[in-house]
């Protein structure tokens, strides 16, 4: 199956299309070291990053030093301005509100006082100048709210989907939004789904068949998982 996932990276695959992003975002950032951007911001590309954990910005903060092409938020991405709790869980950060994220859904995750904190929001219009052409999102199920008011229509979207037994929450509305703007899935990894406009990044056959693939494979374990969520409790 990890044949089928390929783990190139973003811009490696990229590369191959000819296509060169002029403004990259990323929204939940983590860790700078694990950035699905990271390539692109050493290479220079203009980079706007959103990250609401202190933890996280201070890290961001010193190894990017030296990066003078990258604009950091230090906020979470809602659909309202204002004051939003987050619980953080090992490298999984979600809104305390949603009912599903990938710590609840994979690993039975019990929210406690400890984990929670509390962040500024805003909805991603207030950082968004509409010149973004390649926009990556993992946080844990909120992706949705990054879509719902953003100003640009990047070539490429990476967002978090899927995982194990997980499936996020949003999954109806971000495949309704990506159809009715244009978008098509290119490929799955183990966690993420790339959509791309056509019309700039093209899908090739074997694109297209690999994805059918991974996207069956995917379904499997997904199934396989939460039967054995069901079965053990675990």
């Amino acid at each position: 199956m990890n044949k089928l996932l390929n783990r190139r990276s973003l811009f490696d695959r990229l590369a191959d299309t000819g296509f060169q992003p002029a403004h990259v975002a990323e929204v939940g950032v983590y860790k700078p070291q694990t950035s699905n951007i990271y390539d692109f911001i050493t290479a220079g590309v203009r980079t706007t990053l959103v990250e609401p954990d202190p933890r996280s910005i201070q890290q961001i903060k010193e190894h990017f030093n030296d990066c003078s092409n990258i604009t950091l938020h230090e906020v979470a991405i809602f659909d309202r301005a204002g004051e939003i709790e987050l619980v953080q869980r090992e490298a999984s950060t979600f809104v305390s509100e949603l009912k599903a994220s990938p710590a609840i859904q994979n690993d039975n995750y019990q929210a406690n006082d400890s984990d929670k904190f509390v962040v500024q929001a805003v909805p991603f219009d207030r950082i968004d100048d509409g010149s973004i052409d390649l926009l990556s999102v993992d946080v844990e199920g909120a992706e949705w709210f990054v879509l719902k008011t953003m100003c640009s229509r990047p070539a490429v979207i990476s967002l978090e989907t899927h995982g194990a037994a997980y499936v996020n929450p949003y999954i109806n509305e971000i495949n309704r939004w990506m159809t009715d703007n244009g978008y098509r899935a290119w490929y799955k990894t183990g966690s993420d789904t790339v959509f791309v406009l056509p019309k700039i990044v093209k899908i090739s056959a074997n694109d297209r068949l690999t994805l059918k693939i991974a996207s069956f494979c995917l379904e499997v374990n997904r199934l396989r998982k939460s039967l054995k969520k069901r079965l053990t409790g675990r």
